[in-house]
């Protein structure tokens, strides 16, 4: 019998991290997926509600050509998304709200949600968004890893029928059509994979898109995706993973590229891939969980997302694996504890986390 198991998800509107000590799963045998309360849904919602209009301290990340141009602050560059600290941590803010909102309609600050992001995401605002990356130095601007979250934050909209993400959809699909263009121009060129554990993982940024292209039924942009993955990665072997983390890892290099792989090839092909891309020694080092020294400081805190990122490739990773493997209990273990070292500090009251890990513990809880 398929051994399975249900996480069930219960936040209460107290410290997180007490809650955690009164167990914050229920374990089951009924499903392999998380469930994620509508009190869990208000507690994870009240982080990135209060930062995506939040526009200071913020990390500009801006090519300037002028003198004036130095000048601008991040709300005149970016109108739509100039809060959390950075852009792409309010692109995929807005998604985590707008992703909890489709599953729970009636949270307490729903009304709010609405209200901010209605103020956001405008046909101005997008409209002014793609002209900053339809300008000559601003084409690699948040490449690739801002690019997919703005593409799965849309492909939430297109799966949501609601008056409001209709609008929300319609505002954004010129800046989508300005990625996923982009993205066509960089593919053919990228002739070597970024393998970071930070933004610019390729791996990482083509797994969305790829969601994002079959989602919205785009060939031409699945083709291109599917042929670069196995171009930069099908040939990769005995995986480096013992040398991971690196001190900001918030994703595993070998990991990302994993999840990828089970999206382009076919469950023979991939255990075959796997099979030659991990050394046993490497994956159960992955096992291991990432020890956080200071969550105040902006980059170590990266390691709580890792844990996060752990937890979603590796769940994903062993739902490919046969039951009779090891590895695919190995990993679903380890996924699990991935997963709780890093929910107590989600709401750790520093900003350096605040502003973004709850979008990835919600990312995981939907996986």
């Amino acid at each position: 019998m398929k051994r399975v198991v249900l996480f069930i998800l219960v936040f209460a509107a107290y410290s997180l991290q007490a809650q955690t000590a009164k167990s914050l799963f229920y374990l089951g045998a009924d499903s392999s997926r998380f469930i994620l309360t509508e009190a869990g849904a208000a507690y994870l919602a009240a982080l990135p509600l209060r930062c995506i209009q939040q526009e200071y301290p913020n990390k500009i990340n801006h090519v300037a050509v002028s003198d004036s141009d130095q000048l601008q602050t991040p709300k005149s560059l970016h109108p739509a998304f100039f809060g959390c600290f950075d852009w792409h941590s309010t692109v995929h803010g807005h998604w985590m709200l707008m992703a909890l909102l489709k599953l729970f309609p009636n949270l307490p600050k729903a009304t709010l949600i609405r209200k901010k992001i209605n103020k956001n995401i405008t046909p101005e605002h997008i409209a002014k968004e793609a002209a900053y990356f339809n300008a000559p130095l601003s084409k690699s601007f948040e490449r690739t890893y801002g690019w997919a979250w703005l593409l799965q934050l849309q492909k939430e909209l297109l799966q949501w029928q609601d008056a409001d993400a209709i609008r929300w959809r319609n505002s954004l699909q010129p800046l989508c059509d300005t990625i996923v263009h982009l993205w066509m121009q960089f593919l053919p060129k990228q002739t070597y994979p970024n393998r970071t554990g930070v933004h610019p993982n390729t791996a990482f940024g083509m797994v969305l898109a790829l969601d994002y292209a079959r989602a919205t039924h785009n060939p031409g942009f699945e083709k291109a995706l599917v042929q670069s993955a196995k171009q930069l990665f099908l040939n990769d072997t005995n995986a480096p993973a013992v040398w991971e983390p690196d001190g900001t890892d918030f994703l595993s290099p070998s990991l990302e590229e994993a999840d990828l792989m089970r999206r382009v090839l076919s469950k023979p092909q991939f255990l075959q891939w796997f099979n030659r891309f991990y050394t046993k020694a490497g994956l159960q080092h992955l096992t291991i969980l990432p020890v956080v020294s200071d969550r105040n400081d902006l980059t170590i805190v990266h390691l709580d997302g890792l844990a996060l990122s752990r937890s979603w490739c590796m769940q994903g990773i062993a739902k490919q694996l046969p039951d009779t493997d090891a590895r695919k209990k190995l990993l679903q273990r380890a996924a699990i504890a991935h997963l709780n070292t890093s929910l107590p500090h989600v709401a750790s009251g520093s900003y350096g986390g605040e502003h973004w890990l709850a979008s990835f513990v919600v990312y995981a809880l939907l996986q």
